[in-house]
């Protein structure tokens, strides 16, 4: 799977160097910091590709550890730290940010923009203020994996993070 492995780093880079200017346009309002579990819940999925990379550079935690308890993300260790934040999927990586996404109302085939942030970031400017370069889009990065996955695996099936681990104590 080393195609996998060097084509997903890449993506990794591409996405962090997109992500880096807004880290630091927001840094004042950003309040996630190691051991910020708020955004890390259960039930977490990520595309193959994304899993086969945590279980290539962490095969032996996943062998001989046991996932975060329910509620919480599985990979979490008991101080709400990551325990794979090398190589942490693409969800963990835009968390936090002011996201923006766009979505079609069915009835009349309009396109709604809409635009959140992690509560414990909503100090700062107003959301609606902020300028579409001021703000993650979702949609774009997510069609490169999806491309990339479908390219190497076929599918677009999702894993559970949770998943990932031998032991499901």
């Amino acid at each position: 799977m080393s195609d996998g492995g060097a084509r997903v780093r890449g993506l990794y880079h591409a996405l962090d160097e997109q992500v880096r200017p807004l880290l630091a346009r927001h840094a004042d309002r950003l309040g996630c910091r190691r051991g910020c579990a708020h955004c890390c819940i259960d039930g977490l999925t990520v595309l193959q590709l994304e899993a086969d990379r945590i279980v290539a550079a962490h095969a032996e935690l996943l062998r001989t550890e046991a996932p975060a308890p329910a509620g919480r993300c599985a990979l979490l260790d008991a101080e709400g730290a990551c325990r794979v934040y090398e190589v942490r999927p693409y969800v963990c990586r835009t968390q936090g940010l002011p996201l923006r996404w766009f979505e079609e109302d069915e009835a009349s085939g309009e396109i709604h923009e809409y635009r959140d942030i992690c509560p414990i970031n909503l100090e700062g400017p107003a959301l609606a203020t902020l300028g579409d370069e001021e703000l993650w889009t979702l949609g774009p990065f997510e069609e490169h994996l999806l491309d990339a996955n479908l390219e190497l695996f076929g599918h677009d099936r999702r894993v559970a993070l949770r998943d990932l681990f031998a032991k499901r104590c």
